[in-house]
């Protein structure tokens, strides 16, 4: 229900130019910060920080700093200062009012990493970074100290609360100090956390060996140092060093090294990697593109991976192994332990927050520069590399066991399971590509059922919503039916019982309607699966499907849309088609004909799947926020929807 509706004011019939809300300035960041930070939670607070410091550490890297500070205050303010050039201060030649500084800092999209004139290679490339943060803070004062003067201007909500002026000499002093209070009117009750910050300050100074990094915390949360200086000359290597500690590896020293792009492929930039394995933890790889963090990967991931796979299968063919072949990328990442960082200049990534790089020629270049030096290391190495290659080669045999064991269980799975008589199982013997949909009524698995592929995808119906798991007795969950035919279908145990192993299907998806109900629904199969199967979350196995709100039709054209914003973008552009433009409302999916429900959610080449996942860095934060929502205490509840309904700018009830 639109709010005017919920307020008692009817909305205007009319719909005319003085219709159209134009949002000026930073006036769309303050409206919509998820678009810009990824969210209003803690962990998009903490990015704030991210897109300052980004600033600093380019500085840094373009060889015009060497030293960053970074002070967290007892008001959860923060000042960020660093030695390098210092932000213009002299008029815009656009805007001869403005300074360069007020221009950079209250406009969307101006910043000095566009042309690549000042910066080779940079974190910050959308122009978005320091304006969104200034956008976002209640507080922001920004001082320069160059050309031997000392200047300040002062921001609040994004507002200039003055021009910048000279606050003082500065003669033995130059760069920029940003200070900044995030504005609890857009982050409710979250504060930076110490560690958090350390953690993430830490791994910059990884990132680039030529920067010192200085942290002061005026806040004391028992656990984290609260003054240290972060220098580390080996770079990724030490990174890795410090991160497995007294673990034993296959190799007494990592494979690491540094390639240049502009020596080898004439391109600015550079990839700097370090990896190593261990049979005394699983495997991981952090990667970084411009020292900003990509947690989902991205096309250096991709490279740095192919020539890790590439070289050993050719040193496994010199050795006269021909198990070497059979090793998989996944028998890499099992163990192996790796870091991957790069700079190339005008990367694109995917989204504001820069989870994950999708630059091409990256993938090129990485793997190139990386395959050389891996064929060097091994056989320069002998003993260390037949260790890897043994390691390597018994992961892909116990993989390919496992794999004959599930094909061979699979097979008969009918006989010796009792699956529940509501699903509808695929064909397919071997785990690897199925999918298993979890619907809500027989409606929806009705159209489901015809849009699906039989070989691959099976459905199981739920009728109504399932039991809140959160405090429930073990002896409930098992008396509950629709958690014993979920359990049932998938194979596994609940919570200690649970084995992943056992999993019956590649991947699980929730397929619910797009509206109200629908969401509670995926949210409490959402809490069941956190907290009685959390290992398939960790595992990537669980993942939403995204059914659309809306068709649009215009003669033979015919688009989807998810949502309101989308649907209003293709109405105003058109969709090329001729005639008027039809819009059609699911109301949920029973409502859709196979035809659209297999184009729009279901089929692999055209849909959109949503990967539940756990924040790395804070997986307590997700614990707590489940508790918060779905726990038996209504108060926290309430306090988390108070807290929040502020950002709810429209309810569809």
């Amino acid at each position: 229900m639109p709010e005017d509706l919920l307020s008692g004011n009817q909305p205007s019939q009319s719909y005319d130019a003085s219709s159209i809300e134009v949002l000026e300035g930073l006036e769309p960041v303050r409206k919509r910060p998820g678009m810009y930070i990824g969210g209003t939670d803690e962990r998009a607070l903490h990015h704030m920080v991210a897109e300052v410091l980004d600033n600093s550490m380019d500085e840094a890297v373009a060889g015009h700093a060497n030293r960053i500070e970074v002070e967290l205050h007892a008001d959860h303010a923060i000042t960020i200062r660093d030695n390098g050039r210092g932000i213009p201060v002299d008029p815009h030649p656009k805007f001869p009012g403005k300074s360069a500084l007020e221009v950079i800092l209250c406009t969307l999209h101006a910043g000095g990493k566009f042309s690549g004139k000042a910066y080779q290679t940079s974190g910050g490339l959308h122009g978005v970074g320091a304006s969104v943060v200034n956008a976002l803070s209640d507080s922001m004062v920004v001082q320069v100290a160059r050309d031997r003067q000392l200047w300040e201007q002062r921001f609040s909500r994004g507002t200039p609360l003055g021009p910048v002026e000279i606050v003082g000499k500065a003669p033995n002093r130059r760069g920029t100090t940003v200070t900044f209070h995030a504005d609890p009117e857009i982050f409710g009750h979250h504060r930076f956390k110490p560690a958090r910050l350390f953690k993430s300050i830490r791994s910059k100074a990884y990132l680039f060996s030529g920067v010192e990094i200085r942290w002061k915390s005026e806040i004391d949360d028992g656990e984290t140092r609260q003054e240290a200086t972060f220098h580390f000359p080996g770079g990724l290597s030490d990174y890795l060093k410090e991160t497995l500690g007294t673990a034993t590896t296959y190799s007494a020293l990592p494979f690491s090294g540094k390639v240049d792009f502009q020596e080898k492929f004439g391109e600015p930039g550079s990839v700097e990697w370090a990896i190593n394995w261990t049979p005394a933890r699983d495997g991981f790889i952090q990667s970084y593109c411009n020292t900003v963090p990509t947690p989902e990967g991205g096309t250096h991931v991709q490279g740095f991976w192919n020539a890790i796979l590439r070289g050993i299968r050719a040193y496994g063919e010199l050795a006269n192994n021909k198990k070497a072949s059979q090793i998989t990328r996944d028998d890499l990442l099992s163990g192996g332990c790796a870091l991957v960082s790069c700079f190339i200049s005008d990367p694109a990534f995917v989204g504001q927050t820069k989870d994950r790089l999708s630059t091409e020629s990256a993938a090129r270049m990485t793997e190139n520069a990386v395959r050389d030096h891996f064929d060097n290391w091994l056989a320069s190495d002998t003993k260390s590399a037949g260790a890897i290659l043994d390691f390597l080669v018994l992961r892909a045999e116990e993989r390919q066991r496992r794999r004959q064991e599930k094909e061979t269980a699979r097979k008969s799975a009918t006989k010796k399971l009792r699956l529940p008589g509501k699903l509808v199982d695929c064909s397919a013997t071997a785990r690897d590509g199925t999918e298993l949909f979890i619907v809500e009524g027989d409606s929806a698995g009705g159209s489901a059922k015809m849009a699906r592929d039989r070989k691959t995808q099976a459905l199981l119906p739920l009728r109504g919503k399932i039991l809140n798991v959160l405090g429930a007795a073990s002896s409930k969950l098992g008396q509950n039916q629709e958690i014993s035919d979920l359990t049932q279908a998938l194979g596994t145990g609940l919570g200690t019982k649970f084995v992943l192993d056992d999993l019956r299907y590649d991947k699980v998806i929730i397929m619910t309607d797009a509206d109200v109900d629908g969401a509670h629904i995926a949210s409490l199969l959402m809490t069941f699966f956190f907290s009685q199967m959390r290992p398939m979350i960790d595992a990537g196995h669980l993942y939403l499907a995204c059914p659309p709100l809306y068709r649009l039709t215009q003669g033979a054209k015919r688009v989807y849309c998810l949502d309101e914003a989308e649907r209003d973008a293709w109405l105003e552009k058109g969709l090329g088609g001729k005639g008027k433009i039809d819009v059609s409302r699911f109301k949920g999916l029973g409502e859709m004909d196979a035809k659209d429900l297999k184009e729009t959610t279901m089929d692999p080449g055209s849909r959109k799947l949503i990967r539940v996942s756990i924040d790395e860095d804070e997986p307590g934060e997700t614990g707590d926020l489940v508790e918060r929502l779905m726990g038996k205490k209504p108060e926290m509840r309430f306090q988390y929807i108070q807290e929040n309904a502020r950002f709810v700018e429209e309810l569809d009830v």
